[in-house]
């Protein structure tokens, strides 16, 4: 299993080196359109290879995804803290419960003692 996900690992760098080599022309990148920025006065523009744009929207994507994902899983996560700290609860209260090894009728202690030895 190891040597399959190795494998996977070198076909997917390959795939991202051969997008990477077909890609790299320069592209503008610009904030906002030509004639919002005539407008604001203001113009914010990066010149990047294509490549570094399409990893970076991945990437970005990703993200979002996880971030997504993380809220829309948090009443799971709240619900499994509640059930953890209630197990809890109850745990102590059965500790409590129990009867202590001194306590109790010697000679029912003495025969459960002997009934675990077989």
């Amino acid at each position: 299993m190891r040597y399959l996900r190795y494998a996977f690992y070198i076909v997917l760098g390959i795939i991202l080196i051969t997008v990477a080599i077909a890609n790299r022309e320069p592209v503008v990148l610009r904030l906002l359109p030509s004639e919002m920025a005539g407008l604001l006065g203001f113009s914010w523009q990066v010149t990047l290879p294509l490549f570094i744009i399409i990893f970076a929207a991945i990437i970005g994507g990703l993200l979002i995804g996880f971030v997504v994902e993380w809220f829309r899983e948090a009443k799971h996560r709240s619900a499994a803290r509640i059930e953890r700290r209630s197990r809890e609860k109850l745990e102590r209260e059965l500790n409590q419960l129990k009867p202590s090894e001194d306590a109790g009728d010697d000679i029912l202690r003495i025969l459960d003692e002997g009934s675990a030895a077989r």
